[in-house]
C-alpha cells in the first residue's frame, strides 16, 4: 500500500467515526445503521446492548433514543491501524445524557473498533463501547427549545426525525388524548407499558377468533405479534396470507385481510383531539382498520401522541417514513412510501375500536 492510499484510508475512517457521532446526535437511525457492514456488530456491555446486523442496530437505536430527554456526544481522535482491507482502532468519547425517567450523567468512554473496506467505502465491522468514567450527578443544563425542531437535509425521506416525535407524552397529554378518543366513540385505556398491553390484548380477544395483525414494530417489540401469530390461541390471519401464492391467490388474500373478526395494529400518530392516523405502502391492512374488521385494537406508544392532525401528518413524513424505509430496505430489499393514509376521526360503532395508550415509548 502506498503512502497516499494509507493517508486516504485514515481520513475516510476518521470521517466514518465522525459520521457515527453526527448520526447519533441528529437521531438519524437509518444513517447510523448504514455505517456498519450488513453483519456488523454494536456492543455496549455497560448498557447492556449487543446488536448484530443493520436491522437490529436500527431497531436498537430507536429503542435507546426513544428514552432520551437529551444527548450530546463528542468524539476525539484515537488510533487507527490499517492492514490491507481491514483495520482496527480506538475513538475517545465524551457524553452528556439525560433520560426521560430522570437518569443522567457525564461519562468518558472508548469505542474499540474493527473496520472493513467495502464497495461503499470503509464501514464498521464492530464497535465495542467501554465506559471509563461516569459521573451521575444531576446535570444543571437543559436542551434549548430550538434543538428540538425538525432537522433539514438534502432529502426529506432521509432527514433526521424531530426530537419531539420520540419523546413520551406527559400524563396530562395522555389523559387529554384518551378523553378525546372516548368523546369520538373509541374505547380508550391508559396502561403502564407494553407488558400490560400484551395482557390486555389477550383479555379483549376471545379464543379462536380470526385475528389480523398489522406490520407493526410496536406489536413485534411487545411480543403481541408472536402471541397472536404463533401462540395457537387464535385463527391467525397473517400466517394464512403468507402461505398463499400472491400470483394466483390475490383475491383470497384481499378477502382475508379485509374483514377479520379482530384487527390488532398500531398507528403512526394519535392526536390530542381524538384522531388516529395510519400510513401504509400497499394499503392492504387499511380496510380492516377502517371498518372491515368487527373489532379493532390499536396499541400506541406514548411518543405517538401529538397535538393535532397537521402535526400527525408531519410525524408520518418526518419520523415514521424514514424509519420504515430503512426497515423495508433491510428486510425486503425495497424502499417504503406513504402511498395510503387512513385517518379515523371517530368510531360510529361504539365498542368496536379500542385504543391502548401506553405510558412508555415503543415502536416508531
Amino acid at each position: 500500500m502506498n503512502d497516499f492510499q494509507a493517508i486516504a484510508d485514515r481520513v475516510e475512517i476518521e470521517a466514518l467515526r465522525g459520521e457515527f457521532t453526527d448520526a447519533a446526535m441528529m437521531r438519524d437511525r437509518p444513517r447510523l445503521a448504514s455505517l456498519f457492514t450488513p453483519d456488523g456488530v454494536l456492543r455496549m456491555p455497560d448498557v447492556p446492548v449487543e446488536l448484530t446486523g443493520r436491522g437490529a442496530i436500527l431497531a436498537g437505536a430507536e429503542q435507546l433514543q426513544s428514552r432520551l430527554d437529551f444527548f450530546v456526544q463528542t468524539t476525539h481522535p484515537g488510533t487507527i491501524q490499517i492492514d490491507a482491507d481491514r483495520a482496527s482502532g480506538r475513538a475517545y468519547i465524551q457524553e452528556l445524557v439525560r433520560t426521560l425517567d430522570g437518569r443522567q450523567g457525564l461519562n468518558y468512554a472508548i469505542y474499540h473498533d474493527r473496520y472493513q473496506r467495502t464497495d461503499e467505502g470503509w464501514k464498521f465491522a464492530e464497535r465495542v463501547y467501554e465506559v471509563r468514567y461516569l459521573d451521575s450527578s444531576p446535570l444543571p443544563g437543559t436542551a434549548p427549545r430550538s434543538a428540538h425542531g425538525p432537522q433539514t437535509g438534502a432529502a426529506n425521506a432521509t432527514a433526521a426525525p424531530a426530537e419531539p416525535f420520540t419523546r413520551a407524552a406527559t400524563a396530562e397529554r395522555l389523559e387529554r388524548a384518551a378523553d378525546a378518543l372516548r368523546s369520538n366513540g373509541f374505547a380508550a385505556e391508559i396502561l403502564d407499558d407494553a407488558a400490560q398491553a400484551r395482557t390486555r390484548v389477550k383479555e379483549l380477544i376471545h379464543e379462536g377468533a380470526g385475528v389480523l395483525t398489522g406490520a407493526s414494530e410496536t406489536l413485534r417489540l411487545s411480543g403481541i405479534d408472536e402471541d397472536i401469530n404463533a401462540g395457537g390461541r387464535y385463527d391467525a390471519v397473517r400466517p394464512r396470507i403468507l402461505a398463499i401464492d400472491r400470483a394466483t391467490g390475490a383475491d383470497e388474500i384481499r378477502r382475508l385481510a379485509a374483514c377479520p373478526d379482530f384487527v390488532v395494529n398500531s398507528v403512526a400518530a394519535v392526536t390530542e383531539t381524538g384522531s388516529l392516523v395510519l400510513a401504509s405502502g400497499s394499503g392492504s391492512q387499511l380496510p380492516a382498520n377502517a371498518g372491515g374488521a368487527a373489532h379493532a385494537i390499536w396499541v400506541v406508544g406514548a411518543q405517538k401522541v401529538v397535538p393535532d392532525l397537521s402535526t400527525a401528518l408531519r410525524r408520518v413524513e418526518e419520523h415514521a417514513l424514514p424509519l420504515e424505509d430503512a426497515r423495508s430496505r433491510t428486510v425486503y430489499g425495497v424502499p417504503s412510501a406513504v402511498n395510503r393514509l387512513l385517518i379515523l376521526n371517530a368510531e360510529p360503532r361504539p365498542g368496536r375500536g379500542t385504543v391502548l395508550l401506553l405510558r412508555e415509548a415503543i415502536g416508531y
